[in-house]
């Protein structure tokens, strides 16, 4: 989906992909990108997000974690191939640690847990460098947050297959798409 014709986007603006599902959010957030001198083009799934890339590849991209059919970080990982100056921030609603490393691992900028808005997102983008001042959370994780990361990472290994995963974990599949819809509460 591209931006709406009567908004002036000119060639010489750095590119943008912005990958969601959400339609809604899509076009608020290619809207406040142009006002932030951003060229952006909107797609809803992995495979037209890679068919638009492999055409024009994006000097810049937002990828949300949960796509249909296919993980984001499928995503981040083809969007690098392409193009190894890509700067991509991963979106997600259901943040966890393994996804972040995961996303970071596959050439994620940077990994940022929704709500966000568009000055969050530009300065992930040139959030190259670690931070040595990163706050340390003294408290444990929860045992809600463990098994979480625990189902993510077993998901992540068995490349975000549903059933496969619940076979692994001896649940059954309605009971992990269940626990999936649940956030755990992170207080960092």
């Amino acid at each position: 989906m591209t931006v709406p014709s009567k908004m002036a986007v000119t060639e010489d603006l750095p590119s943008l992909l912005i990958a969601d599902d959400d339609l809604t959010f899509c076009s608020v957030l290619a809207k406040a990108m142009i006002k932030r001198g951003f060229s952006p083009h909107c797609e809803h799934t992995v495979e037209l997000a890679l068919k638009h890339a492999n055409t024009d590849p994006p000097e810049y991209a937002i990828v949300d974690l949960r796509l249909p059919e296919t993980s984001g970080l499928v995503l981040i990982e083809k969007l690098k191939q392409l193009d190894s100056g890509t700067r991509i921030v991963m979106l997600t609603g259901y943040a966890s640690i393994i996804t972040a490393v995961e996303a970071i691992k596959l050439g994620a900028t940077q990994y940022l847990a929704k709500p966000v808005d568009a000055d969050e997102i530009i300065a992930a983008f040139e959030h190259i460098d670690g931070n040595t001042e990163v706050k340390i959370n003294a408290h444990p994780l929860s045992v809600g947050q463990v098994e979480w990361e625990h189902i993510q990472r077993i998901l992540i290994e068995n490349r975000g297959n549903i059933s496969i995963t619940a076979k692994t974990l001896n649940m059954h599949r309605r009971t992990l798409q269940r626990k999936l819809q649940k956030r755990p509460n992170y207080k960092i």
